[in-house]
């Protein structure tokens, strides 16, 4: 059982940049979305600073983040990834099992990933990652390469925005069309 001091600070800073942009955009009316907790067990606390220093997860997590932008349903999960290869073991079945029935009633599901070596977020459409999920159900690759994804799906540098997924997420309802 994963304990919550070998994983729980990785991705903390992405989460960080991610949690400032939706304030920003709840802010302008633009969307509400919140981060999930996950919920823990604690297994030992410090007395001193009343810190948990070792928990087990109580269940596993769906996504990192849901919400509503503009009336639609979102939901999406934040990775992060050190090299061009990102393995689909950072992604767990339930995870695409509960976005394949967000989408299925009408909410939009995603992905952002951030590419530390590159300094990129990457938006990648559920649809996107499905082809992934399925090339690897059917025997293929386990992962997928930078080269592989849809360049159109970049975001874009933004000022006062530290990961301006909206307009990913437009893109994405318009190649939906």
């Amino acid at each position: 059982m994963p304990t919550w001091n070998s994983r729980g600070l990785r991705g903390s800073t992405l989460e960080d940049l991610i949690n400032r942009t939706n304030e920003k955009y709840e802010e302008n009316g633009l969307a509400l979305i919140q981060k999930v907790p996950t919920p823990i067990t604690p297994i030992t606390i410090d007395q001193k600073t009343r810190h948990i220093t070792l928990a087990y997860f109580e269940q596993k997590s769906t996504v990192d983040y849901i919400g509503a932008v503009q009336g639609i349903p979102v939901c999406f999960d934040a990775k992060e990834c050190a090299v061009d290869t990102f393995t689909l073991r950072n992604i767990h079945a339930h995870q695409v099992e509960f976005m394949r029935k967000f989408e299925k009633q009408g909410g939009i599901a995603f992905f952002l990933i951030y590419y530390t070596h590159r300094d990129v977020f990457y938006y990648l459409p559920f649809e996107m990652l499905y082809y992934f999920w399925d090339r690897m159900l059917k025997g293929g690759r386990k992962s997928f390469r930078f080269e592989e994804l849809n360049t159109d799906y970049f975001l874009p540098k933004k000022q006062g925005v530290f990961v301006p997924y909206l307009d990913m997420l437009q893109k994405d309802l318009e190649d939906r069309e």
